[in-house]
């Protein structure tokens, strides 16, 4: 899906600003536009309630109003969140609809459609997840009893310009073309998320179970990632976008098999799953320099170079001293990496093998 951050944890989220999700945008433009439809005015503010209770504002950027429709936009704002979708146009038009045919969602322009198996959403649907999809079937159900007449309205969300950003997201790998998807759980963006990328690698493994795909693919990166898969022959579904989740990653995979992954990365990062962390990122976990001059030089054997690896600045230096001495410590890594993996694993029936890549894209060591 999108990058649209959603109920982080972190610590780090508590000192900046949060923001609303798409579905908590999507959710208060249809209420505005249909109660434009149904008493002739818009709501400006408009206010809704999220699930955890808490009832935000949103002021409308745009509105227009017809006989049977009336549509209205709100600009997102994600806080200081990272979010693609920060400063975009969330608009909801709401039209009658026959008599008994209920509410029913469209995707409008930008908003993408699912075409593959394994989302929350079926193939065929708008990529309006289900947790927006009841906050807006609420607020619509609530002002047409107010009305005392039948909730049987017709809304399509639009997002301009997102057939554009929806390529830098997850999207097309995940088989959602044309556009966003409409996304939030709790209405609330909380910064730097680590929560909606895992959820993303959950969702990659489960259109790659849907499709029958018996090998999928975590990299670390785009470099890592081309290498792995043009090895492998893989289509692009059966890549996830790990980066730096390993744990999410793997714990998932336990838990819902395939039947085999590839790990591949970079020389730092597998150091770190190496040494026992499934937190890749930088500023969560970092390379024990001593931890890698003791696995490259074990016992007593040569304590220069102990000593030249302990006091080196980065892990690809190490590398590097420890090559001029005929030292394969890329595949060394590559194998503790490879151990690490199968034990968060704990026996689930998935063959793992863990390939170390350059940063020009050369794989450097292969264990399986």
């Amino acid at each position: 899906m999108s990058a649209e951050t959603d109920d982080s944890d972190s610590p780090s989220a508590t000192a900046l600003r949060r923001g609303w999700t798409t579905g908590a945008c999507a959710t208060a433009a249809t209420k505005a536009a249909l109660t434009a439809l149904l008493e002739g005015e818009f709501p400006d503010p408009v206010e809704i309630t999220l699930p955890g209770g808490q009832t935000p504002s949103f002021a409308l950027c745009a509105e227009k109003r017809g006989e049977d429709c009336a549509q209205a936009s709100i600009i997102k704002d994600a806080g200081d969140d990272p979010d693609i979708t920060h400063g975009a146009t969330i608009s909801a038009e709401v039209s009658r609809a026959p008599v008994g045919s209920g509410i029913s969602f469209h995707a409008g322009e930008g908003v993408g459609t699912v075409t593959l198996a394994g989302l929350p959403i079926p193939p065929g649907e708008p990529a309006i997840n289900p947790v927006p999809r009841r906050m807006m079937r609420e607020v619509a159900e609530a002002l047409c009893a107010r009305h005392a007449i039948a909730p049987d309205f017709a809304i399509t969300i639009s997002i301009p310009g997102g057939a554009a950003l929806a390529e830098k997201t997850w999207n097309p790998r995940l088989g959602i073309v044309g556009g966003l998807s409409i996304l939030g759980t709790t209405g609330i963006v909380k910064p730097f998320s680590c929560s909606s990328w895992i959820h993303s690698i959950h969702r990659g493994i489960d259109v790659a179970r849907a499709a029958g795909l018996t090998h999928v693919l975590g990299a670390t990166g785009s470099t890592s990632e081309t290498a792995a898969r043009n090895f492998y022959q893989l289509d692009e579904i059966a890549c996830l976008d790990m980066g730096d989740f390993a744990g999410g990653l793997l714990k998932y995979l336990r838990a819902h098999p395939v039947d085999r992954l590839t790990i591949a990365g970079g020389f730092a990062k597998l150091t770190k799953l190496a040494q026992g962390a499934l937190d890749l990122h930088s500023g969560r976990s970092q390379v024990d320099m001593q931890w890698l001059a003791d696995t490259a030089t074990p016992s007593d054997v040569n304590q220069s170079l102990n000593q030249q690896i302990r006091s080196a600045n980065t892990a690809l230096e190490a590398l590097e001293l420890t090559r001029q001495q005929g030292i394969d410590l890329a595949a060394i890594i590559a194998e503790r990496a490879h151990a690490q993996a199968l034990d968060v694993m704990r026996g689930a029936p998935v063959s793992v093998d863990v390939m170390v890549i350059s940063r020009s894209g050369a794989i450097l060591a292969h264990a399986r």
